[in-house]
C-alpha cells in the first residue's frame, strides 16, 4: 500500500511518565494520535477545515497495541504511520514508536470517517482519499 509517513519526532517529558519513570502505556495512544494528525497535515489535510467544509471527521474505531520496550524520560522518539488498507469510509493503519533503532510499541489502528453533525459513517472525501 502507501509508503510510511515521515516520522514524527517527539521528546518524552515528565508528564508522559508514570511513577516508575517510564512512559505510561496510554500515552502511546496520544503519540500515535499526534503522528496521524501531522501525517494528514503533511498531505495537505487540515482536520478543522475538513470538518468545516465537508462535515467530516476521523474517529478511532479500533486499536490493537503491542508494547515491546519501555520509553523513559528525555528519550527522543519517532512515530510512524503507514496505511495498510483503505476502504470507502475507513483506513487501517500500522503505527510504530521507535527510539533509535529500537521498536518500542506497535499499533494497528482503524480510523473511520464520520459526519461531524451526526457521527454516522460517510465516505472519505475524494480530495483526501486520492492523497493516501
Amino acid at each position: 500500500m502507501a509508503e510510511p509517513s515521515k516520522p514524527l519526532s517527539l521528546r518524552v517529558y515528565w508528564e508522559d511518565t508514570d511513577a516508575g519513570g517510564v512512559v505510561y502505556y496510554a500515552n502511546y495512544l496520544k503519540f500515535f494520535e499526534r503522528a496521524r494528525t501531522e501525517w494528514l497535515r503533511t498531505l495537505g489535510v487540515e482536520q478543522g477545515e475538513l470538518k468545516a467544509q465537508a462535515d467530516c471527521i476521523f474517529v478511532v474505531a479500533e486499536v490493537q497495541l503491542r508494547y515491546l520496550v519501555a520509553a523513559r524520560l528525555d528519550d527522543l522518539l519517532t512515530v510512524t504511520v503507514q496505511v495498510t488498507e483503505q476502504r470507502r469510509a475507513s483506513l487501517q493503519l500500522v503505527q510504530q514508536a521507535w527510539r533509535g533503532d529500537t521498536l518500542l510499541a506497535e499499533g494497528r489502528v482503524r480510523i473511520g470517517c464520520v459526519r461531524a453533525s451526526t457521527l454516522k459513517p460517510c465516505r472519505i472525501p475524494e480530495q483526501v482519499g486520492t492523497l493516501l
